[in-house]
């Protein structure tokens, strides 16, 4: 019997892997943490191994060396679990040793079952302890127990969501009271323990929303995780622009919450987006953030290009810088709002105008939100997903 040793600090995911792997005829151990883990393997002596990168104490990368640094553990196979965004934790990860990296927000316990079977070459466990029947191929067995495994996923699919479903009130609650101490913490220290907490929870809740298969509310966690894991490591950061987009973010689960459950609604829209801006590294920045959220874009460098483009095509998000030559933001803003396919078509203006008039003059144009550069790149990500999102959601009319 091949053994596998989890290591994840969320109770919820790990209980479900552990389950899921069992049942499949692996032996399972969990580790809740780093250190703890590293003790277990020695004496559990695991073929391979499944780690949460983002663990709160001892990080997921330093596991990985630490395991490469014991001769006994130098091949032992290492499937990862990290956030889509991060790509220097993912990139730090295939340096330290990992085998496999896989996104939390969008992994099914079955996706695992079926990576742990490819990485240790073990295709059929459950076949293995079954021999054929009288009159049974081995490979009627193996169709046989596939059928019975599709059905028996679908229910614990349907059994997990539904629980989730259950826990999103308090969820809510307990985001918006982590976002609400966020907003009142005086001093730095206090700011960054709050954003520490709340991304936390932000980790849970895309761990726990993925493998319930509720994949736009992942998604969405994912991306607002790794803003406030951003904000948290580099406070020079915070500031209002950012808070602002983590509030959109937590807001925007909330709508998640109560239309982005139905199971067959489940897919993240590529969206169709302008990013209209005269400066080549802003526009070259914007479309590699919305690249990040696998969002496409099209891109013009003049404002009245970027009209054609609107009366010859129907857009569901405009990036619009505002300092341009020719024609500004705010105007370009106004014209696109005389279009019938783009009355109500969101419009999100990047400007390092970022004073209380350029914004209220941005909402006067008819914008509907407000970047400051410099930006990050994750944090246009989460304004995007906020708007492509609820444009599919709630259709406007």
């Amino acid at each position: 019997m091949k053994k596998i040793l989890i290591i994840e600090d969320n109770q919820i995911v790990a209980n479900v892997y552990r389950n899921k792997l069992a049942v499949e005829g692996y032996q399972i151990e969990v580790a809740l943490e780093g250190e703890n883990g590293l003790k277990m393997m020695r004496t559990f002596q695991p073929d391979i191994m499944i780690l949460d990168l983002m663990l709160p104490k001892m990080s997921g990368v330093d596991v990985i060396k630490e395991v490469r640094g014991e001769a006994d553990f130098a091949k032992l196979p290492i499937i990862v679990f990290s956030n889509t965004y991060l790509t220097n934790l993912i990139q730090e990860a295939w340096k330290a040793g990992a085998n496999k990296c896989l996104s939390k927000a969008s992994c099914s316990p079955k996706e695992i079952l079926d990576v742990v079977r490819n990485t240790i070459g073990d295709s059929d466990t459950m076949t293995k302890t079954r021999q054929p029947s009288e009159g049974l191929t081995e490979k009627m067995v193996k169709g046989e127990r596939l059928a019975a495994g599709g059905v028996q996923d679908a229910a614990f699919q349907a059994d997990l969501r539904k629980s989730f479903i259950a826990s999103l009130p308090a969820t809510l609650a307990t985001l918006r009271a982590g976002l609400q101490s966020l907003v009142k913490a005086g001093n730095e220290m206090a700011q960054l323990k709050q954003i520490y907490e709340l991304y936390r929870r932000l980790h849970a809740l895309t761990g726990n929303a993925g493998i319930a298969g509720l994949i736009q509310i992942s998604k969405m966690s994912d991306a607002v995780e790794a803003l406030l894991k951003e904000l948290y490591e580099n406070p020079k950061n915070i500031n209002s622009s950012t808070l602002r987009s983590v509030a959109a973010g937590v807001d925007f689960l909330g709508f998640l919450f109560e239309r982005g459950i139905a199971p067959e609604k489940q897919e993240v829209p590529s969206g169709n987006i302008l990013v209209v801006d005269d400066e080549p590294i802003s526009r070259r920045a914007i479309v590699y953030a919305l690249e990040k959220a696998h969002l496409q874009s099209t891109t013009a460098e003049e404002p009245n290009a970027a009209l054609k483009l609107l009366e010859e095509k129907k857009f569901d998000l405009v990036f619009l810088d505002v300092d341009m030559p020719g024609m500004t933001g705010y105007e370009l803003c106004s014209k696109l709002r005389t279009l019938p396919e783009h009355k109500k078509t969101p419009v999100v203006f990047v400007t390092a105008l970022s004073d209380f008039d350029s914004r209220t003059s941005s909402m006067m144009a008819g914008g509907n939100d407000f970047i400051a550069k410099p930006f990050l790149f994750i944090e246009l990500t989460v304004k995007a997903l906020i708007h492509i999102l609820r444009s599919k959601l709630q259709p406007v009319k």
